[in-house]
């Protein structure tokens, strides 16, 4: 499974993505310094899930850096949960709190529920609770749909963490960094599917090497966190944990996230379009014209700048023939105030052997997403002469969603499979 005479860093890379015991006990063996503990003192953990900002690092222009390595594991139940149920699933979360610190040398996690999982009651979710199901939100589009009852977000710079989390959360441990493991979540769930990534310089330059989706030529560049060459997740272009989070109901605290996984085929990205073509398709083309960013946007610092941008989308796609894909895409996430919707947290992945993009976006409610990526699909420039529904039209051409799922992340308190009504009946 893993090369002998490997490097640590070559090692590393490939365990999450792998998984399983083996890879565990390898990853534990390899490991220089101890995974930090956590606490059992519930209150001082975060009352909301998605409040990951204050636990992670920033960069030196303040821009939150989100953990190295990914796992997505979604989840299914049969029937409706009983007070057991819920008793079990917090006990195995409860572990995680108790194993790990909440950072990113430990591990910082959330589960959220779908349409599907609060189907199974009678009563519905509040009406201050936007949680649709999923749909195809363009014209060009066929995704395939996840409907799993649960999704649990696990993230680390540890693999060997994050591989121990997931190792004790589907029974295949039975202790994890020092602590007993008394519940799993597989004693209430079945695993339907598992998915991985990484986000971070370097990363995906390490893997673009015979990955389908990604030239042969290796042209992503080794600075760049992305594949398509560029930092993204700038501190002024997101919305804040507070803007996203649910003010009242019984699911006060709460969020929603839609997740998306995008296939991406980048030949013609670097092949076609040098780097002032991809300037102007990813941000605008007074990006390019301005020589507003070097590399892979370090330059930037805490914002993107798109905002001067925006009046000047129409005269751009005259002018240049082209616009850029931010350019659009904030069109619909600023509010009357000119707040940012969205709180983006997506990374890369190479399952299956190809080059794919894993984007959870929080929000408030689903429709505030949906609303931004019609601006994205930019169906209404088309008029524009050298302007088609995919071409000269952002990055559209070079990307194609796969599966989207969308999800209620309930606060802290409610995490255990809670009813419509925000409760979750024996769990104290």
């Amino acid at each position: 499974m893993f090369e002998r005479g490997a490097s640590r860093r070559e090692f590393m890379k490939a365990a999450v993505a792998v998984g399983g015991a083996t890879a565990l006990a390898a990853c534990t063996t390899r490991a220089e310094e101890p995974i930090p503990t956590g606490t059992d003192d519930p209150a001082s953990l975060p009352a909301r899930q998605h409040a990951w900002n204050d636990l992670l690092p920033e960069d030196d222009a303040g821009n939150v850096v989100l953990p190295r390595h990914q796992v997505l594991l979604y989840l299914n139940l049969d029937g409706r949960p009983n007070a057991g149920d819920r008793e079990t699933v917090e006990a195995a979360l409860s572990t995680l709190d108790r194993a790990y610190e909440r950072s990113n040398e430990g591990l910082v996690y959330s589960i959220a529920y779908s349409p599907r999982y609060f189907s199974r009651y009678d009563a519905s979710l509040p009406a201050g609770v936007d949680l649709p199901e999923p749909r195809a939100l363009s014209s060009f589009e066929t995704p395939e749909f996840d409907r799993q009852d649960a999704l649990l977000h696990l993230a680390s710079d540890r693999p060997d963490a994050l591989l121990g989390a997931e190792e004790a959360l589907t029974g295949e441990a039975e202790t994890v960094n020092g602590e007993s493991v008394g519940a799993t979540l597989t004693d209430v769930f079945s695993v339907a599917d598992r998915r991985t990534g990484f986000v971070g310089e370097g990363m995906p330059a390490e893997r673009q090497g015979d990955l389908e989706g990604i030239p042969d030529s290796g042209p992503v560049p080794e600075e760049s966190p992305l594949f398509m060459g560029f930092k993204a997740g700038f501190a002024k272009n997101q919305a804040s944990e507070d803007y996203v989070t649910i003010a009242e109901g019984p699911f006060a605290g709460a969020t929603t996230k839609t997740v998306a996984n995008i296939r991406q085929r980048l030949d013609d990205w670097y092949g076609e379009q040098d780097f002032e073509e991809r300037v102007m398709e990813m941000f605008s083309p007074d990006h390019a014209e301005q020589n507003l960013v070097e590399g892979v946007g370090e330059n930037l610092g805490d914002d993107s700048g798109i905002d001067a941008m925006l009046d000047s989308l129409r005269d751009d796609a005259r002018e240049f023939g082209r616009v850029g894909h931010a350019q659009k895409a904030a069109r619909a996430n600023r509010d009357d105030d000119g707040n940012v919707k969205l709180l983006r947290r997506h990374f890369e992945s190479t399952d299956d052997g190809e080059a794919s993009l894993h984007f959870p976006s929080l929000q408030r409610g689903i429709s505030d997403f949906e609303a931004v990526r019609e601006a994205m699909n930019g169906a209404d420039l088309t008029d524009a002469p050298t302007i088609r529904q995919r071409v000269n039209n952002g990055i559209l051409e070079y990307i194609f969603v796969q599966r989207r799922g969308n999800f209620l992340v309930p606060p802290r308190d409610l995490r255990a499979l809670p009813t419509p009504a925000g409760e979750t009946p024996g769990v104290e």
